[in-house]
């Protein structure tokens, strides 16, 4: 079973976290500018193991991987649980991107020669 059938239904790789419901609420009235927490909407287990793949990513993963560091000074400022959530959502738009161009993921950033 798989939960994003067609790649390129999304035209951006970043909706994809909105899809599986990785994205703050949002509630306006008037004046009033209020995010909440995510929307949870989507699929439940897609979602469930892109957390686990970020809480692993973050506490166990011994390899430097630029991920890693960013989901971590998000942390610092906000909070472990929002950068496991943060962090979750942006595998989900690398994962994306990397099922789009066909290609591996890469742990650090390498230099290619000219």
């Amino acid at each position: 079973r798989s939960a994003v059938d067609d790649p390129g239904r999304f035209e951006k790789s970043r909706t994809v976290g909105a899809y599986f419901g990785l994205t703050p609420k949002k509630y306006q009235s008037g004046e009033t500018d209020i995010d909440g927490g995510v929307t949870k909407v989507g699929d439940a287990m897609v979602r469930t193991a892109l957390y686990e793949a970020a809480h692993i990513m973050l506490t166990r993963a011994t390899r430097f991987s630029a991920l890693k560091r960013w989901a971590l000074d998000v942390a610092k400022r906000r909070g472990m649980k929002r950068a496991k959530v943060a962090l979750a959502r942006k595998l989900a738009t690398v994962l994306h991107r990397m099922w789009v161009d066909v290609s591996a993921f890469r742990w650090g950033k390498d230099t290619v020669a000219p």
